[in-house]
């Protein structure tokens, strides 16, 4: 870091003690300015940096709702509105106990250079609540009834529709807001704004969704180490591929992998990782994707009934094979450790798509880069997701519906004007083949330029 850089860097650290994810964002985005910082004095001059750690609007809110035997419950809601420089605010929601700001502002950090590398009119944002729909709040072990989910996501869009709109804030769904919490969300939404538009993306095709949206982050995550292995003349017939998660992200990696020829060997959750020695199969993957969507269970469950698999309770995925050629980080941040890092490059590692936000642990993104392996930083290879959700904003937009190859042949181009923009930056400040930095660079340059056009705002 320059001294500019080391200066905002400590003013940060002084201003949010207690967030050590937002630091963590922070942190590794600025380790890798130097180069542009002191190529363009107007940054230091405008003071973006600062600017651009600062969030334009944080929203909190209590969030009321009444359970299933009538007992009234609270929850805390946020909308982080991160920077709206070259568009309106777009980013997930997620409910999930973990939520608290400083996983929401690490992840509308972060999904400010995310969309501003997909080449859409987006800016950042993210929000949430520590709401947990997989735990029941009067019966453990069993998970929110829908009719509960759905109280509560009326409450939380009553008063977060005030503060959005198709021009101003479009949410998204995130951790554990998947199709069904989204129909509750847009229904309240349209009811209390009296409008119909696409407010919120990842809706269902019925009502203005778009197709390829819930693979969109997965197929684009496999999509983008598509380009990397290109840049190495080589392909993912026949390689080994670790991932962990077995959400959307994680099982439409899966499936897109083994469309190209990959073997897949492990998906994980919270109760433990499988592992199919022999890779696993089309049936299978079908079977988890029900298993997850529909009837909400666990691998756990699915390991008992299947015998070509292997569980490992309580286990992540890197470190349950002796042969890796492709990691896949697909479930959340900082589930990849250094020890991790090193296990998966001892074990012939060349690959690490992020599939998940910021899920490598600063440790093991040093170990990835310094062993110049092919490492994607996820607001590179996981924009796939919020760049289909462009895709729908703008299907919304002209009210058409675009075919299931249409979306998909957008989606491959975003990915490698991703992967392209990525490359170039990073080879144009003497680092060919970091994506890290590349993806920082690229990301940054964009919104900066943005807003010293628009003036001190």
């Amino acid at each position: 870091m320059n001294k500019y850089i080391e200066q905002v860097w400590t003013d940060v650290q002084a201003k949010n003690p207690n967030e050590p994810e937002f630091l963590q964002a922070v942190d590794e985005v600025f380790t890798t300015l130097t180069p542009v910082i002191e190529s363009n004095k107007a940054y230091q001059q405008n003071a973006i940096l600062e600017r651009m750690v600062e969030p334009e609007r944080v929203i909190m809110f209590r969030v009321p709702w009444v359970d299933d035997k009538g007992i009234v419950r609270v929850n805390r809601g946020y909308r982080i509105q991160m920077n709206s420089a070259i568009g309106p605010y777009k980013g997930g929601l997620r409910f999930d106990p973990s939520v608290n700001l400083s996983v929401l502002k690490f992840l509308a950090f972060e999904q400010v250079f995310k969309n501003s590398l997909t080449t859409l009119p987006m800016g950042g944002g993210k929000g949430g609540s520590d709401f947990n729909p997989k735990q029941s709040p009067h019966t453990p072990g069993k998970r929110c009834s829908d009719a509960e989910v759905m109280r509560f996501c009326q409450s939380f869009m009553t008063e977060l529709f005030r503060h959005i709109g198709p021009d101003t804030d479009v949410p998204a769904g995130d951790m554990n807001v998947g199709g069904r919490e989204i129909g509750y969300l847009f229904g309240q939404y349209k009811r209390l704004a009296n409008e119909w538009t696409g407010v919120l993306t990842g809706k269902g095709l019925s009502f203005g969704g778009s197709l390829i949206r819930p693979e969109a982050t997965g197929y684009g995550d496999v999509y983008f180490a598509e380009n990397m292995l290109a840049m190495r003349k080589e392909t993912f017939e026949g390689k080994k591929c670790v991932i962990s998660g077995s959400g959307n992200v994680a099982t439409y990696a899966a499936e897109k992998l083994m469309q190209l020829g990959a073997k897949v060997l492990t998906l994980s959750d919270r109760s433990g990782t499988i592992l199919a020695k022999d890779g696993i199969t089309e049936k299978m993957l079908q079977d988890i994707m029900v298993l997850k969507t529909v009837k909400r269970g666990e691998l756990a469950d699915f390991a008992k009934k299947t015998k070509a698999v292997k569980f490992f309770a309580g286990v992540n995925s890197w470190q349950v094979t002796d042969k890796i050629d492709a990691a896949f980080p697909c479930a959340r941040q900082n589930e990849l450790n250094g020890k991790d890092a090193e296990y998966l490059l001892k074990h012939g590692c060349q690959l690490v798509g992020e599939g998940a936000n910021m899920p490598s642990t600063p440790d093991a993104i040093a170990a990835f880069v310094k062993a110049k392996i092919m490492y994607s930083p996820g607001k590179a290879s996981n924009a796939g997701g919020v760049a289909t959700s462009g895709l729908e904003m703008s299907q919304n937009s002209e009210r058409l519906s675009w075919s299931r190859e249409e979306v998909d042949a957008k989606l491959k181009g975003i990915m490698k004007s991703i992967h392209d923009n990525a490359w170039e930056a990073a080879a144009k400040y003497g680092q060919k083949g970091n994506y890290v930095m590349g993806a920082n660079i690229a990301g940054f340059t964009k919104v900066a330029d943005a807003m010293i056009a628009q003036g001190v705002c």
